[in-house]
């Protein structure tokens, strides 16, 4: 009798049939992929939960790799032709796609041109890689990259994804297409598409909270191995800490300050059983309803609005902050009908309050608005005379104080009683001395100031002549 054959568990399966060609170049892309990955972990030991927070998986749509923030998708048979023809890119471009989501690029495209917010990720990140200096991932830097960080930092703060996305709009299709040859790197029509405007803030995507996560341990290794990262990982770091910051739409933001209360209107979905059921009884089918004179609303009804109009803050970017405030607060569905809104001007001292109570003063206190102020910035005064206000009864159920600055001034030592936030505009801001007890939020730029995005037929016309095998490789 021959003995029968059991399944020995600490033996790999092995298929009965030879692998094909294609299965080949699939297991040998990730064993490619694992490699890059170690050597990249030698010179990077911060990247270390980020190197490895994709999981590798073949797929022929893709260029070379792409990411959906969850997994990493490669051609193998590009893959391993790279490998072969310039390895050292390859390292560049699988540090280029962890770096998309270190710094969260995935998630923020909002209303932008979705080609021409590609091209600034791309940039940004490869300023980035060329800033570390490092061997695995160096490249010549060309008079085309020299001259597009030159002309960036000359209009902008940082060399982040935003400003950048600023700076395109102002360039010609020409202009454009060379960048595009120059920095397009790895494959983004993966990336996470935006879904439909919600009546209420979406939670946030799984994936974006796991690289939240990763984002701030990196900066914590970065800030603790501080000689071991080099000196070369400053504009690492600012871009690491620009990524963790709170960034939210200002609409959204204003919602934490809503409270529910009555007020006059029908509400069709409440009406008095008892009525409900006569006409039942009475009619047979023909119930009576008779819906309720008010409804539970929950909305803005008290709040301090602080503008900083000091001299080191922007007179356009407080202008574009005021006109989308008036957007949002004349809008029905954010505030009472009567409201109890200070709008307050101060730099190192309270130049003006204006006492909002209805839509009509609104749009008075709007069309006659002008700014006063242009000293040091000291944001005390503001606070004193808020409680000064809550002590009078000027507020009777204050549910917070807004302050919009740019952050360099004096801050109160001790907490008030009611939420603060300050609010930050864009990358033009230093958050450095805020204290603890109070919220800093980062408000998306072209929220206020609708940057003009190019029309996606202009950016495509200009990238149509690319080829995409050479687009891949024009680096090499």
């Amino acid at each position: 009798m021959p003995k029968e054959k059991f399944f020995d568990p600490r033996k790999p399966f092995q298929s009965q049939r030879p692998e094909t060609h294609e299965e080949w170049q699939a297991r040998m892309g990730g064993e490619v992929l694992a490699v890059v990955r170690s050597g990249l972990y030698l010179d990077f030991r911060f990247l270390d939960m980020a190197l490895s927070a994709l999981n590798p998986a073949p797929d022929e749509r893709c260029r070379v790799l792409a990411t959906d923030g969850q997994t990493l998708y490669y051609q193998p048979q590009r893959l391993l032709q790279l490998y072969q023809e310039n390895p050292k890119y390859l390292n560049r471009l699988y540090l280029h796609t962890i770096f998309h989501c270190v710094f969260r690029h995935l998630w923020l495209k909002g209303r932008r041109e979705p080609q021409l917010w590609s091209l600034a990720c791309d940039i940004a990140v490869e300023n980035v890689i060329d800033s570390l200096q490092r061997k695995s991932v160096m490249r010549p830097l060309t008079y085309v990259r020299q001259n597009a960080y030159r002309q960036i930092t000359a209009e902008e703060k940082v060399v982040a994804a935003a400003p950048v996305y600023r700076w395109l709009t102002r360039q010609t299709p020409g202009v454009l297409r060379q960048l595009e040859r120059e920095f397009v790197t790895d494959d983004h029509r993966l990336w996470p598409k935006d879904a439909p405007e919600q009546p209420q803030q979406m939670p946030t995507p799984l994936p974006q909270k796991t690289w939240q996560k990763i984002g701030e341990r990196m900066q914590t290794e970065l800030d603790l191995r501080d000689k071991e990262a080099g000196e070369d990982t400053d504009v690492l770091k600012q871009q690491v800490k620009a990524a963790n910051r709170s960034r939210r739409s200002y609409k959204d933001f204003l919602r934490r300050f809503c409270v529910l209360r009555e007020e006059v209107k029908l509400d069709p979905d409440e009406f008095d059983l008892n009525f409900y059921t006569y006409g039942l009884s009475v009619y047979g089918n023909l119930p009576l309803i008779e819906p309720l004179e008010s409804r539970e609303s929950k909305k803005i009804e008290e709040l301090a609005l602080v503008i900083d109009t000091s001299y080191s803050t922007s007179g356009e970017l407080v202008r574009a902050f005021l006109a989308e405030t008036y957007t949002l607060l004349k809008g029905r569905e954010n505030f009472f009908h009567r409201m109890n809104l200070h709008l307050i001007q101060a730099d190192n001292a309270v130049r003006q309050d204006i006492l909002i109570r209805n839509e009509d003063e609104l749009i008075h206190a709007m069309n006659h608005f002008e700014l006063r102020g242009g000293g040091g910035t000291d944001f005390r005064p503001a606070f004193e005379y808020v409680n000064q206000l809550c002590a009078e009864k000027k507020f009777s159920n204050l549910r917070g104080l807004l302050y919009f600055t740019d952050g360099m001034g004096t801050y109160p030592a001790r907490r008030p009683g009611y939420d603060t936030a300050f609010l930050f505009l864009g990358e033009r801001f230093d958050d450095a001395n805020v204290p603890p007890w109070a919220m800093k939020v980062v408000l998306d730029e072209e929220e206020f100031t609708g940057a003009a995005a190019r029309p996606a037929s202009a950016l495509a016309d200009a990238l149509a002549e690319e080829d995409d095998l050479y687009r891949e490789l024009n680096n090499s």
